[in-house]
């Protein structure tokens, strides 16, 4: 590595690194995904719930006996009409039941509101009305102790799932399999683009300063691209070096108290799930795999960034050009929702292999479990395809750093590519 190339990547990184933008990130998004993922318990536990006292005119003279209070809804049977119901304000709500609501609940049912009621209220009513309506048309069979029958013979099964492709029998959860892939397949997607625009931007903002005409006096144009490129990867390593670490280490207490809650509640799904988050091997292979598709798809990406960068004079031009790399991103990403539902088929396969798709599409198969021959000749292709496009991409960046005043078509780029 030459000593220009050394002082590029050493400004590109040391200048991003020093920013308050990169230190209140880094320290941020951490504590952004805990209180995320703390939020939904937060929440419920300081809603204060909705209180609502519901008029039942039940013209059928079997359901409103049967409908249950909890502590947020009370219903109250009422024998006078409608009309004088809604002037009175004593009534949250008013439930009409048709005498034909047992046969025809959909044509037979009507709520009147003062206002809209919450969802969990919306909820419960229709939960009492659907149970209540069910025990009367199982009376109608006369069949002794039906509902106790129906009890007896309903059945809830989970189970875990045990590899048998490996070494050894592991027991494995399709959920937190499908969750995790999707979780890496959006972080994937998002550095990808964060940083790879952000080479795009800096090439633009030197480009207007005329930066680069001073540099490339005593770098060659390649050189500084790449250093570029790598100077801004490293920057992306550290921050996800530096999460990794502060989220490795919240889970050193939160994976064995879950554990301890999947044992207590003694769901088979729940326990191979915290099985799988315990095992410090399957964690640490999901990181250095996400590390290696992540330098692999983000250098792959960042060379067309840079070339879009070096051809244009802005970011609204370089934002319509920029197409180009954000579209098979964004094709990745919907590719990854099907791959999670069939990880093992045949387009899961080769849209993992094809570098334009393989970061996302293989970071979405990883927790699914993926023979090592896949693995290594999605890597394979990619990083043999980002060595071939830098090349290509090198040619555009060594005339578009000198085009200013216009921007240019895509024909015109792609012969600056043919250019020797």
């Amino acid at each position: 590595m030459n000593s220009g190339l050394k002082l590029i990547i050493s400004r590109e990184y040391l200048s991003r690194v020093k920013r308050k933008s990169f230190i209140i990130s880094t320290i941020l998004v951490p504590i952004l995904m805990i209180g995320l993922s703390a939020a939904p318990a937060l929440v419920m536990m300081l809603s204060t719930p909705e209180s609502r006292i519901v008029a039942v005119i039940d013209e059928s003279g079997d359901v409103a006996g049967r409908l249950s209070d909890n502590g947020e809804v009370h219903f109250i049977e009422a024998s006078a009409p409608l009309d004088s119901l809604r002037s009175d304000e004593a009534y949250d709500a008013i439930l009409v039941l048709g005498a034909d609501v047992v046969k025809r609940p959909g044509q037979s049912i009507t709520l009147y509101s003062r206002g809209a009621p919450a969802m969990a209220t919306s909820s419960y009513i229709s939960q009492q009305l659907e149970n209540a309506i069910e025990d009367i048309r199982l009376e109608a069979y006369d069949i002794a102790n039906i509902k106790q029958i129906l009890a007896d013979v309903q059945v809830t099964v989970d189970y875990p799932t045990i590899r048998i492709d490996k070494e050894e029998d592991t027991a494995s959860s399709a959920t937190l399999s499908y969750f995790i892939g999707l979780m890496l397949d959006m972080m994937l997607y998002m550095f990808i683009l964060i940083y790879g625009q952000m080479v795009m931007n800096s090439i633009i903002e030197e480009k207007n300063n005329r930066v680069l005409e001073i540099v490339v006096s005593s770098v060659k144009p390649t050189s500084l691209m790449l250093g570029k490129i790598v100077g801004v990867g490293l920057v992306a390593i550290t921050q996800i070096l530096i999460w990794a670490v502060v989220l490795g280490a919240c889970s050193l207490w939160t994976v064995p108290m879950l554990s301890g809650l999947a044992e207590a509640d003694g769901n088979a799904e729940f326990t191979a799930a915290m099985g799988q988050l315990a095992d410090t091997g399957f964690i640490t292979s999901l990181f250095v795999y996400l590390v290696l598709f992540f330098i692999g798809g983000y250098l792959f990406y960042s060379a067309i960034y840079a070339a879009i960068g070096s051809a244009v004079d802005n970011v609204q031009d370089a934002s319509q050009l920029s197409t180009i790399a954000t579209m098979p991103v964004i094709i990745g990403i919907v590719a990854s929702m099907a791959i999670l539902n069939n990880p093992n088929s045949t387009l899961s396969f080769w849209v993992s292999v094809f570098p334009f798709t393989s970061p996302m599409a293989m970071m979405s198969r990883l927790p699914y479990g993926v023979p090592m021959w896949e693995i290594l000749l999605s890597l394979a292709v990619l990083y043999a395809s980002f060595m071939a496009l830098i090349w290509v991409c090198a040619k555009i960046y060594r005339v578009g750093i000198f085009m200013y005043g216009k921007k240019p078509t895509l024909m015109e780029i792609i012969r600056w590519a043919r250019y020797k």
